[in-house]
């Protein structure tokens, strides 16, 4: 294939190198088990970081969101409410979402108001902080509501690469490349291989 996707046939080597070198490209091997192999000329260094960016962003895309549990008991005392309600403070900053359960004991399951006033206090003192993504709601001897985060946690800066990748030296003797097919390449290829002259003689288009 040349440098604008365009199909050029089956020709050898030697010429398909001669057209990459003619246009100051790399002649790639993309589809090595096709019978003749298919090779591209293109910029690889440029196909490169491009792919790398976008499997970045797929990446991000798929990033999985925590969800972290805190239980609370319907008699629960002021100190241990405090201290539960900083747990879920904590979890919060960090991005993730919070199920907070309350469990009820042998009669407190006739008084799982109480239960109700617990999760309404908690969302009241966290109102700038969180909002309701799942409402209460009885499951069992169990009363769950879910907490989302109002902010995004913050970004944690990491190292980016600077540039591309380096460029593959044209004038290097990498392993010859057989004739090339017009056929396309897959959509993600492995990471190619550069192909250089090859020792034996051209065949014949």
């Amino acid at each position: 294939m040349g440098a604008d996707g365009s199909q050029i046939g089956i020709v050898s080597t030697q010429d398909a190198l001669r057209q990459a070198q003619d246009l100051d490209l790399d002649l790639v091997e993309v589809a090595p088990q096709a019978n003749p192999p298919v090779a591209r000329i293109m910029d690889y260094g440029k196909f490169k970081y491009e792919r790398d960016i976008r499997q970045k962003e797929a990446r991000k895309k798929q990033a999985r969101i925590e969800v972290k549990e805190i239980k609370f008991r319907p008699k629960i005392d002021p100190h241990d409410y405090a201290t539960k309600k900083g747990h879920v403070e904590r979890f919060l900053r960090t991005g993730a979402r919070v199920k907070v359960t309350i469990m009820f004991r042998g009669r407190e399951m006739a008084r799982t108001e109480l239960g109700r006033k617990i999760l309404d206090r908690l969302v009241a003192d966290l109102a700038d902080q969180a909002v309701v993504e799942a409402h209460p709601k009885q499951d069992g001897r169990n009363m769950v509501m879910v907490l989302a985060p109002t902010k995004k946690p913050p970004e944690h800066k990491g190292t980016e690469p600077s540039g591309t990748e380096p460029r593959i030296r044209r004038g290097s003797e990498p392993e010859p490349v057989a004739a090339q097919a017009a056929v396309e390449p897959a959509a993600e290829p492995a990471p190619p291989e550069v192909a250089a002259a090859p020792a034996e003689a051209p065949q014949e288009t």
